[in-house]
């Protein structure tokens, strides 16, 4: 059983070597971080879910560069970016970003990737917002003759990269994990055409419900779902016990605001408690009080218990609660160095 978690890194959050030590040393699986280049002012565009625009949004750091810090503090911790929001960057620049990414981690780096919703911020790249889930999906295209040859070009209708060579390549064969985030259907049916996985938000609907749907379209579409694993972000609902027998990897949104609140309430120490609805406090971040044997035994607790009433829980289950992230890294992530 593993641990991750999500984050905006920001000028006056913990910073990523100081969370990415810490994560590892307590036995963190992963660590995500989000990305925005800016938030055009004024703009037209309201957020997802509507409401106002959270301070965290306009502070971001740049993924690549607080990941690879991640990356060169630990040795054992998993960096991706949740997520990429490629259609605002160069194509060739970023392929080998991820290239540079995976060589500086020794192969640890998971490519999350989306289309963006902020119409003003994507239009001040010179992306059209109408068509930017055809460049993206071109843009990936071209990504993946940059990593897999060595001399390479792509020709779509949106995206040109003519005969060119450069290095590295990743370090992960072919490339390390396209995971589509956005949600169902949309996103879903993008993760099965081009994708190594599929990253909806944790307010996109009933896992039970959309979760067989997605899993349905792949095998009608000639592809394993067992493939295709599915991390849903940003986990504040309560987290069901039955959710794992689907297969689920979950990832809790960290909000780490402040250096001295950096420590969260400590993992629940019991199946009951785990069943509890608890929501992620504001500036919750993701280091755990209990001792890793404890928090290992509950995690390995709940696993038996979700096996043993349905064995498709093996395929990979990770959820989240109280702010924590435990899951089973059963093919849930293909992010192994060869």
């Amino acid at each position: 059983m593993e641990f991750g978690a999500s984050i905006f890194f920001t000028d006056y959050s913990i910073s990523p070597a100081e969370l990415a030590v810490a994560l590892e040393e307590r036995g963190f699986d992963s660590l995500w971080a989000a990305e925005h280049s800016h938030i055009p002012v004024p703009r037209r565009t309201p957020p997802p879910g509507g409401g106002e625009l959270a301070k965290r949004y306009y502070d971001v750091m740049d993924p690549f560069v607080t990941l690879t810090a991640a990356a060169a503090a630990t040795t054992r911790l998993k960096v991706g970016t949740g997520v990429c929001l490629v259609i605002q960057r160069d194509t060739i620049q970023t392929a080998k970003l991820v290239a540079s990414i995976d060589r500086v981690s020794g192969g640890r780096f998971l490519f999350g990737i989306g289309g963006g919703w902020n119409a003003e911020e994507i239009e001040a790249h010179g992306t059209v917002f109408a068509t930017r889930m055809q460049k993206m999906r071109e843009q990936i295209a071209a990504m993946k003759e940059i990593w897999t040859k060595d001399t390479a070009e792509y020709s779509g209708q949106i995206v040109k990269v003519p005969s060119m060579q450069t290095w590295p390549k990743p370090v992960q064969r072919p490339y390390p994990p396209v995971i589509l985030g956005g949600a169902f259907p949309w996103a879903a049916r993008r993760a099965v055409r081009y994708g190594d996985g599929w990253y909806p938000n944790a307010t996109s609907g009933n896992p039970e419900e959309y979760i067989p749907a997605f899993r349905q379209m792949a095998e009608e579409a000639g592809r394993d779902p067992t493939s295709l694993p599915v991390t849903i972000g940003g986990a504040t609902m309560p987290i069901r016990l039955r959710w794992t027998r689907l297969g689920i990897c979950w990832v809790a949104a960290i909000h780490a605001l402040e250096r001295a609140r950096a420590i969260p309430p400590a993992p629940p120490r019991s199946i009951r408690d785990a069943e509890m609805r608890v929501p992620l406090a504001p500036t919750t971040a993701i280091a755990p009080r209990m001792p890793m044997s404890s928090a290992l035994s509950t995690a390995r607790a709940m696993s038996a218990r979700a096996a043993s009433s349905d064995s498709s829980a093996g395929v990979g289950a990770r959820w989240s609660i109280a702010g924590w992230t435990i899951h089973r890294m059963t093919n849930c992530m293909q992010s192994s160095a060869p």
